[in-house]
C-alpha cells in the first residue's frame, strides 16, 4: 500500500490454512484478484441501512493471507466505530465474498465485496493488530448490485455456490464460452481428472467399461465421488500453473488416463456414447443460445442421452421457508389481544333497561298513589364451540425434507390460520353457508356484524351516498355508542382508500394521513380488515328487502368477551398412526366469544342497490 495514503487501522481480513468456524479452509491467493481493490467497510455485515457502512478498506493480497488498510467516513456510526476500535473493545474484520471456488472444504478462489467489523470473527486470524487513528482522506466505492455470501459469524450455505454451480455460470459465462478458453492440454486436464474420480483400477475395469455411456459411468458414482469430479472440474479453471501440478500429481501417482471415456474414436462409435466431437458440439451449440442445459437437452434424440437431469445441477431454494400467499393478518393479533377474556366458557351477559317509558322518575300529586319503578332485565346466554385445525405429515416425508423443519413450519402455519379464523369470527362471521358441516356456531362465536341491535347498533346509509356522505353519517352515528372509551374502526381497504382519497375544490386531501381521518371519525384507531371486503347481507329497510353492504364497524373489542375453561384454550396435540406411519397434529380451541355490554358496536352499512 502507498505511504501516501492515510488510514485509521490495517489487519488481516482473513489469513490462508486456518479453518473457520464454519469448517472451511481459505488457501493461498484465493482472493488474488481483490488486491488493491477498495470495498465498503461495514458493521456486522448489516446492508438493510446506508447508515452502517462505516467506512472503506483498501486489500493487499499477501502470502499468508488478505490484508486491509481501513479507513473510517465522518459519518456519527463511523466515528463511533473509530473509537470502538482506538479503545479495543472491537478486535474483529471478517468478509463477505462471492463467486466461491470450492474444492472440498478448501476455498480456491473467489471475490470479496466487503469487510466487516464484527464481535466475533469466524477466521481466528482475522483480528485487528495495527492501529493507526487519523482521517482518510480519500475513499472509493463500487457496485454491490449482486448477491453476496459472507464469511462471518455464521456461514450462509444455502447462498454458497459450490463448484458444481460456479461451473456452469462461472464469471457470468457459459460452460460454452469457459471450456473454449481451454488449451488442448487443459481439456485433456479435465478428461484425466474426470476419470481419475471414479477411482477404478486400470486394469481390472478396463473391458468392463469399454461399452459405458457417459451417464452410465456417471451414474455409478456416490455423492461424494460427485463433488470431487464438479471440485477437479473448477480446479482446471485456475490456470497453467495449477493444470501442471494437477497432471503432475496424477502421472506420479501412476493414475494415467487409458482411455478418454469421452472419446471412442479408436474404435467404431457405438449407439448410447458421447464422442469428444460431440461434446464439443454441444459445446459450441451452448454458445449460441446461452445455455448448457438446453443445449444438452437439444441434443438428446441425435445422441441417445436420457434422464440428462441426472448430470445438471439441482435448483436451490432462495428462503428457509416456503412463502406464504395468505392474506394481510396484521389486524388479527389486535382482535385476538384486545377481547376480554374469561376462565369461564359459558358466558352470560344481563342487562337492565332503563330507556323505557316505565323506568322514568315520577312526579307526585298530593293525596294520589305513588307508583313503583318497573325496569326491564334482559339476560344472554353463549355456550362454547369447538374450532381447529388439522394436518397430517409420512413420517418418510419429515425425515427425507432437508431444507427446513417442516414440522416446526407447519404448526406455526396452523396457529396462524387458527387464530385469523377465530378474529374472523368474532368480527364478521366465517362466511360458510349455514347447512355447511365446518360452519363455527353464530351461536357460540357471536360476529359483531350480525348481533342484535341491542348490542350493535346498526347504520342503514343510502344508495347513492359517496365516501364524504359516509364519514358525515359515521359521526353522526357516533351518539348511538355506549360501549367503553374510544371505539376502534375496522374497515376494507377499499372504502378506506375512497375516504383518504377526498378532495377539496382546489384539489388538496381532505385527510392526508389516517389519524386525521381517524380523528374526523372520533374513533381511536382505523384497522383495516381484508375479510372485510364484500360482506353483504340482506335485510327489511321500511319493509322492502335490501341488499346490504358492510363498510365499517366501530367497536372496543374490551367488550367482547371470549370464554374459555381450564384446559380449553388454544392446545397442540401430537400423535402417530403406526399403521400408516403418518403423524398427525391437531390445534384445537373450545370457546365462546360475545359482546357483552349494550350498544357497544355500531355497524355500518349502505344499500347497494341491486
Amino acid at each position: 500500500m502507498s505511504k501516501a495514503k492515510k488510514y485509521d487501522f490495517s489487519g488481516y481480513a482473513t489469513k490462508n490454512n486456518l479453518k473457520c468456524s464454519d469448517g472451511r479452509t481459505i488457501r493461498k491467493d484465493a482472493f488474488i484478484d481483490n488486491d488493491g481493490q477498495t470495498v465498503p467497510l461495514v458493521w456486522q455485515h448489516l446492508h438493510d441501512d446506508p447508515g452502517n457502512v462505516l467506512g472503506h478498506a483498501i486489500l493487499e493480497n499477501r502470502e499468508d493471507g488478505v490484508y486491509t488498510y481501513c479507513s473510517f467516513n465522518d459519518s456519527p456510526a463511523g466515528q463511533n466505530a473509530k473509537l470502538l476500535v482506538e479503545h479495543g473493545d472491537i478486535v474483529s474484520l471478517s468478509i463477505y465474498a462471492n463467486k466461491l471456488l470450492q474444492k472440498g472444504a478448501d476455498v480456491l478462489h473467489g471475490a470479496i465485496r466487503e469487510v466487516s467489523l464484527v464481535l466475533s470473527g469466524a477466521n481466528p486470524g482475522a483480528m485487528i493488530d495495527n492501529l493507526i487513528i487519523q482521517h482518510g482522506d480519500d475513499s472509493e466505492s463500487e457496485d454491490l448490485t449482486e448477491a453476496i455470501i459472507y464469511t462471518g459469524e455464521e456461514l450462509s450455505h444455502s447462498e454458497l455456490k459450490h463448484a458444481d454451480r460456479q461451473f456452469q455460470q462461472s464469471e457470468d459465462k457459459t460452460v460454452g464460452e469457459v471450456f473454449d478458453t481451454f488449451s488442448t492440454e487443459q481439456k485433456d486436464v479435465v478428461y484425466a481428472m474426470l476419470a481419475h474420480a471414479l477411482n477404478q483400477d486400470e486394469d481390472e475395469n478396463e473391458d468392463e467399461n469399454e461399452d459405458e455411456t457417459v451417464q452410465d459411468v456417471f451414474d455409478t458414482l456416490s455423492e461424494k465421488q460427485k463433488n470431487v469430479v464438479y471440485a477437479m472440474l473448477a480446479q482446471a479453471l485456475e490456470g497453467d500453473e495449477e493444470d501442471e501440478k494437477v497432471k503432475h500429481a496424477y502421472n506420479e501417482g501412476g493414475k494415467v488416463m487409458k482411455r478418454n471415456i469421452f472419446d471412442n474414436s479408436q474404435e467404431e462409435t457405438q449407439a448410447n456414447t458421447l464422442t469428444h466431437a460431440q461434446f464439443g458440439e454441444i459445446l459450441a451449440d451452448a454458445q449460441k443460445c446461452g445455455s448448457f442445459r438446453e443445449s444438452f437437452l437439444a441434443h438428446i434424440e441425435t445422441y441417445g442421452i436420457e434422464n440428462i437431469d441426472f448430470l445438471l445441477p439441482d435448483a436451490k431454494t432462495v428462503t428457509p421457508n416456503p412463502e406464504l400467499i395468505q392474506r394481510n393478518v396484521e389486524w388479527v393479533d389486535g382482535v385476538i389481544t384486545g377481547t376480554t377474556h374469561s376462565p369461564f366458557s359459558r358466558i352470560k351477559s344481563t342487562a337492565a333497561d332503563l330507556t323505557a317509558e316505565t323506568a322514568r322518575a315520577l312526579g307526585y300529586v298530593k293525596g294520589a298513589l305513588k307508583k313503583e319503578e318497573v325496569i326491564s332485565l334482559l339476560k344472554r346466554v353463549t355456550t362454547p364451540t369447538t374450532i381447529y385445525k388439522k394436518q397430517k405429515l409420512d413420517r418418510d416425508d419429515i425425515i427425507d425434507i432437508t431444507d427446513l423443519d417442516v414440522v416446526a413450519w407447519l404448526k406455526a402455519e396452523m396457529r396462524v390460520m387458527l387464530d385469523e379464523e377465530l378474529a374472523r369470527a368474532i368480527l364478521v362471521g366465517d362466511g360458510r353457508d349455514a347447512e355447511s358441516a365446518d360452519k363455527i356456531d353464530n351461536a357460540c362465536i357471536r360476529p359483531i356484524y350480525t348481533d342484535a341491535d341491542m348490542y350493535a347498533h346498526q347504520v342503514v346509509i343510502p344508495a347513492a351516498y359517496d365516501p364524504d356522505e359516509i364519514i358525515d353519517e359515521i359521526v353522526r352515528a357516533r351518539k348511538n355508542y355506549k360501549g367503553s372509551g374510544s371505539p376502534n374502526l375496522y374497515i376494507d381497504s377499499d372504502s378506506l382508500t375512497d375516504m383518504l382519497l377526498l378532495k377539496d375544490t382546489v384539489g388538496r386531501k381532505l385527510y392526508p394521513t389516517i389519524n386525521e381521518l381517524a380523528t374526523t371519525l372520533r374513533v381511536a384507531k382505523i384497522v383495516e380488515v381484508p375479510v372485510m371486503e364484500n360482506q353483504t347481507r340482506t335485510f327489511t329497510v321500511d319493509g322492502q328487502p335490501e341488499t346490504l353492504k358492510l363498510k365499517a364497524i366501530l367497536v372496543n373489542l374490551k367488550d367482547y368477551t371470549v370464554g374459555a375453561d381450564k384446559g380449553g384454550a388454544i392446545n397442540m396435540f401430537d400423535d402417530f398412526d403406526i399403521d400408516y406411519n403418518q403423524y398427525k397434529y391437531l390445534l384445537e380451541t373450545r370457546c365462546s366469544g360475545a359482546l357483552t355490554r349494550p350498544k357497544s358496536a355500531i355497524v355500518v352499512e349502505q344499500i347497494t342497490g341491486e
